[in-house]
């Protein structure tokens, strides 16, 4: 497995797929990185406080989203 460091510099934007994933567009610099002894490989992202933020409004807008295109429950209605 290769692993990376990704540094997020800016979300573009997001959005749903048809297949329920959300997809988003970013600026980003990603770098190779070797794996070290003894400790399981894994990719690193970072960003900054700012983009953490971002990334949370985001989530909450495209789950909104999933939710709004869900059929509504009709449990406990009369009529």
């Amino acid at each position: 497995m290769k692993v990376h460091t990704v540094e997020l510099n800016k979300f573009k934007s997001a959005s749903n797929s048809v297949n329920g994933l959300v997809v988003f567009k970013v600026d980003a610099t990603v770098t190779p990185k070797e794996p070290l002894e003894g400790i399981e490989p894994s990719t690193i992202l970072t960003m900054t406080e700012a983009n953490a933020r971002v990334l949370m409004q985001l989530l909450k807008t495209q789950l909104a989203e999933f939710d709004n295109k869900k059929p509504k429950s009709r449990h406990g209605r009369h009529g």
